[in-house]
């Protein structure tokens, strides 16, 4: 069964391929290298044993997205990766973010009209919430009106999802509320490899402490928690990759019916920024300089999830710890170096 990962050679996008062919599955990865590297591919393979099937496709050319469709009209399953993901930069760059992350998805859902009874699987955010007026945060909670461009597009390209199936359009969708992915796989073969400076927490963690960077700016310490810096719900990446598999697998089980739904992915437990600093020196036994800056625009203060809904339908929950992750990201960034 053939299966197709756009975004395939990125971060998350990547181990979840790994996760998909462990399971047997035919993998196509389309991606425009954009924010990835080409070397990915043939460390996927390593892992694997298997070489996924890989085109550069610029899901923003209309044409391009045609052509590759109709090459491969045997596509049973999509899970669409393919965005760009920082907050702060989408607050300076938001007609980027909004050609990218909207323009793509509707160009290529118009396309996936030519597969038979095509199955999908949104990468979405807990960004859609906003600052949650409730923690730990349901999928009952209100959309709320979002905090930077990033989290807006997430926004409306669920609800491009849910229009289009509404529409009558011959697909079944689930979108993942995905929180903060973190960590690498264990063989350190893959991992979070962002070009130019850092713009999540912990791949900027992991370069300071190989000396790549000065010093860990830490944005904001008088936030209303415990230690005053923001709380988020870190997740490792291979049980993120993992659920994937889970979710694209209960929509082609033959009796599922429902169009549409979401889930929340998580580990259910929230760390401060602090915490992360403090568990990553505790468990890699070093020391990491930081400095406490200015708040960042876009940042909710606090975020983690309720993931009893996945639990439940899906049959799954994150296997690994913090611990774990921050292990396995030191691991990865060591060996970059």
């Amino acid at each position: 069964m053939k299966i197709l990962v756009t975004g395939g050679l990125g971060y998350i996008g990547s181990h979840t391929v790994v996760a998909l062919q462990e399971k047997g599955y035919k993998v196509v990865i389309i991606d425009n290298l954009s924010n990835s590297s080409i070397e990915v591919l043939d460390n996927i393979t390593k892992i694997s044993g298997t070489k996924p099937l890989y085109e550069n496709v610029d899901l923003r050319e209309k044409k391009e997205v045609k052509a590759f469709i109709e090459k491969h009209k045997d596509i049973a399953g999509v899970i669409h990766f393919a965005a760009y993901k920082a907050v702060g930069e989408s607050v300076e760059i938001p007609l980027e973010y909004y050609e990218n992350n909207v323009a793509a998805l509707v160009y290529l859902l118009r396309e996936m009209k030519h597969l038979q009874h095509p199955k999908f699987i949104f990468s979405s955010s807990c960004t859609v919430y906003g600052q949650a007026e409730k923690l730990p945060i349901t999928e009952d909670a209100p959309v709320q009106a979002a905090n930077s461009p990033y989290g807006n597009t997430k926004q409306i390209d669920e609800e491009i999802i849910q229009d289009h199936i509404a529409s009558g359009a011959d697909i079944q969708a689930i979108s993942l509320r995905y929180f903060n992915p973190i960590g690498a796989h264990p063989t350190a073969l893959i991992g979070e490899l962002p070009i130019g400076v850092p713009l999540n927490l912990v791949p900027y963690v992991t370069q300071t402490a190989a000396g790549k960077r000065e010093q860990l700016s830490i944005w904001g310490d008088d936030y209303p928690t415990a230690d005053g810096t923001c709380i988020r719900d870190y997740i490792h990446v291979m049980d993120l990759g993992e659920v994937h598999v889970i979710a694209l697998e209960k929509l082609l089980e033959q009796d599922y019916k429902k169009k549409y739904e979401v889930y929340n992915v998580g580990t259910g437990k929230g760390n401060s920024v602090l915490d992360v600093v403090k568990t990553f020196e505790k468990v890699n036994n070093l020391k990491l300089p930081y400095v406490i800056a200015d708040r960042r625009p876009g940042d909710v203060i606090s975020a983690y999830a309720d993931t009893t809904k996945a639990e439940n339908d899906l049959n799954w929950k994150a296997k690994r710890t913090m611990a774990d992750a921050l292990k396995d990201a030191w691991l990865w960034e060591q060996k970059q170096h």
